[in-house]
């Protein structure tokens, strides 16, 4: 299952950008209202639990200085990746896209497709309010 969020445009550079989404605690001010739990484990583990789902582990898989943040799953349960795209724009700006990759089954995928997207979605839009 593969879900992107729109393209948003962000009010700082694509390092800072960057720089932000690499320290996993930021995160936090990204969550929905929904977020019941957020925990910072270390610094490239967080896990969080929004309101009627599990509680999920994201650990850093790979950065990309400045374009890319990928996080994955910290369990093989549910496995997919959240990578954070970013383009410098200059003046000061940059974009910024969300895209989930996850492998599961056709049931799995269709209970949690709106839940993930509304998620993905929530977060650029707060990405883009730095």
């Amino acid at each position: 299952m593969n879900l992107e969020s729109p393209t948003v445009t962000v009010n700082k550079t694509a390092e800072d950008v960057f720089d932000f989404l690499t320290k996993v605690e930021n995160f936090e001010q990204l969550m929905p209202e929904s977020k019941q739990k957020f925990e910072k484990i270390n610094d490239s583990r967080f896990l969080f639990q929004l309101k009627g789902m599990p509680e999920l582990v994201l650990d850093q898989k790979e950065n990309t200085s400045p374009s890319q943040v990928v996080l994955g799953a910290a369990s093989d349960k549910l496995p997919f990746t959240l990578t954070a795209d970013i383009v410098d724009s200059g003046d000061g700006k940059s974009t910024a896209k969300l895209t989930f990759d996850g492998q599961f089954n056709t049931m799995m995928s269709m209970m949690i497709k709106n839940p993930i997207q509304n998620f993905i979605n929530t977060l650029i839009e707060n990405i883009g309010k730095l």
